[in-house]
């Protein structure tokens, strides 16, 4: 991989935790105490907690990273540990997806295929 494409990757780690209905405001209290801390550490872009739109106790916790260093570090961190810890309240185990794009495109790459601009930049 040439050092100008490793410049432009993003990595992401998408956790998907589908809690037990009656843990439900349990674990989002947890995830909402997690939410501050990581966009503090050191290569962390992005962090987030969303709902399921169609199902209120499915949660996905998305983080953004400049690279797999800084990922492996949070990912090592008691951070993380108190989500892996969330097991015992869940319907079913933790999903954990980590993707890596590179050369992320975005709002200007849809801009030009649909040949105008709808949103600004």
């Amino acid at each position: 991989m040439s050092e100008a494409f490793k410049d432009q990757m993003i990595i992401l780690i998408r956790t998907i935790i589908n809690v037990l209905p009656e843990k439900q405001k349990e674990v989002l209290q947890t995830l909402l105490s997690l939410v501050e801390q990581p966009a503090k550490e050191n290569g962390c872009l992005n962090y987030g907690v969303f709902n399921d739109v169609e199902d209120q106790n499915v949660f996905n916790v998305i983080s953004e990273w400049e690279n797999r260093e800084h990922l492996d570090r949070h990912i090592n961190s008691n951070r993380f540990s108190v989500l892996l810890g969330t097991k015992s309240l869940l319907c079913e185990p933790l999903k954990i997806q980590i993707l890596t794009t590179a050369d992320p495109e975005g709002l200007k790459t849809v801009n030009s295929v649909r040949k105008k601009q709808i949103l600004p930049n």
